[in-house]
């Protein structure tokens, strides 16, 4: 593959928000083009909070790209003190130092609303749980200075549209596994795909009807296939979190939208009020509620959600996520009987799937830990490479633009300072202490992440390793 064409993917991996057109509609020629401009309408102009889509506060920071202040947050401030140096994670924004924004005031910084319920909830559940005495976690404060010539436009990452990536870097890498290894990751995800056949084709007939409507098998082949295909676990999550977003209209979102800002409490009262005691590790890939499980759910949650709304609404935008992110260009539309359950064949048709499948198959093999860093910093690098070129020093979750903000490690002419803050009684964060640290494009272990379950560290298999909800991302 040509240096030219991986560019190619890599740009396709990414959502323009500063297209008239709407999000990632440039040069967007595919099959479901034409649904594609339908929903990013509707989301925009039909939806109560849909102006944040394109109008929101960590927006007009890019926007005038002078100094921004973000937050990020660790339990491994002593060991980054004594090292001086801060590394991403390769679960976060492909390999990005995970962050949200702050805003300055005269009296300190406030948090964003997805700042402020990482470091006062998720933080200090996932504390409780170290197995280091007396853990804490620390937030620090990055003052970021982008130079002029920092790229000024709209784009974000969409882990959902990473499948063609992990898939072509496995071709690259695969000779890392032993052939029986391979046989059997080959094997294994063809069986997944050939065994989802019901589910997708079915979603592919959805998603080329715009309109959202209900369908009686979608939600059991929904939460049967989910255990087959795990990231469609994943855009569940993520079809819900937007919807939620978009269409409350509590008084809590309606504040917020007025600060420029979507509700993010919303999707993670879900997770930990809809599933006790999974606060700060729960593992997206089991995410399958049904219906009425879901419906129960939100009217606890929210109110003011109309519950078969979301029913008739996640029935079709999950369908057309499915569609558009996993099917590749030649999908077989209504030829799915003539398929050659074959790899290379599926992969001409579920190429963006069986990579997605590879990405998170490769974690069962029991030599994991001996070479499954090796696909990540080989993608984080590539990330790196993309982002240098189009001069985009702080990359930002573009699934939808919720406030997940990552800075690049590997931009050269960034300029910043670091301060361990503490939280004031007046909700604001106070810098206290300005530390020497260095941002370095090294990956850091995940069992030293806010990100990583402790309890999956040190285990070979880790399919079934729960993550906190901001590793959802990539």
């Amino acid at each position: 593959m040509s240096n030219l064409e991986l560019h190619d993917m890599w740009a396709d991996a990414h959502v323009s928000y500063s297209s008239p057109a709407g999000p990632g509609l440039i040069g967007n020629s595919g099959p479901l083009a034409e649904q594609t401009a339908a929903w990013n309408e509707r989301l925009a102009e039909a939806a109560p909070n849909g102006a944040l889509l394109a109008h929101n506060t960590m927006f007009e920071s890019l926007r005038r790209g002078t100094t921004l202040h973000l937050l990020h947050v660790t339990p491994w401030y002593d060991l980054i003190a004594r090292h001086g140096t801060l590394r991403p994670s390769g679960g976060c924004l492909v390999g990005s130092l995970y962050c949200a924004p702050l805003t300055p005031t005269s009296e300190g910084l406030r948090m964003h609303n997805l700042a402020a319920y990482i470091l006062t909830k998720e933080a200090p559940a996932s504390a409780a749980r170290s197995p280091r005495p007396g853990q804490v976690a620390t937030p620090l404060v990055l003052e970021i200075t982008v130079p002029r010539h920092g790229y000024r436009g709209l784009v974000g990452i969409d882990y959902l549209r990473l499948g063609s990536i992990h898939l072509r870097n496995y071709r690259e890498l695969e000779n890392l596994l032993g052939p029986k290894e391979q046989c059997e990751l080959r094997e294994a995800v063809v069986n997944r795909v050939r065994n989802s056949a019901d589910f997708l084709s079915l979603a592919a007939a959805i998603a080329q009807r715009p309109e959202p409507a209900e369908h009686q098998a979608f939600p059991r082949l929904l939460s049967e296939t989910i255990p087959r295909l795990p990231v469609l676990g994943y855009v569940y999550f993520e079809a819900l979190s937007e919807y939620l977003m978009l269409y409350s209209r509590s008084d809590h979102t309606q504040r917020l939208a007025e600060q420029g800002e979507f509700n993010n409490w919303l999707y993670k009262k879900v997770l930990f009020e809809g599933f006790p005691g999974t606060e700060g590790h729960f593992d997206l890939a089991r995410f399958r509620p049904g219906f009425a499980l879901l419906e129960q759910i939100l009217g606890q949650v929210d109110p003011s959600i109309d519950a078969a709304h979301a029913r008739a609404h996640l029935t079709a935008r999950i369908s057309f996520l499915a569609t558009a992110r996993f099917l590749g260009p030649e999908w077989p539309m209504d030829r799915w009987h003539r398929i050659r359950w074959d790899f290379d064949h599926v992969a001409e048709y579920f190429g963006p799937l069986l990579g997605h499948l590879i990405h998170r198959e490769l974690r069962r093999f029991h030599r994991y830990p001996d070479f499954y860093h090796f696909f990540d910093e080989y993608k984080a690098v590539q990330a790196w490479n993309y982002w240098n070129h189009m001069g985009i020093a702080l990359p930002f979750n573009g699934t939808v633009p919720k406030g997940e903000i990552g800075v690049n490690p590997a931009y050269s002419e960034l300029d910043y300072r670091v301060w361990r803050a503490e939280l004031g009684d007046d909700g604001l964060l106070h810098p206290v202490e300005e530390v020497a640290l260095r941002l370095t494009p090294r990956l850091v272990d995940t069992q030293h992440t806010l990100m990583r379950d402790r309890r999956a560290a040190g285990r070979n298999d880790t399919s079934q390793g729960t993550r906190r909800l901001v590793d959802s991302m990539l």
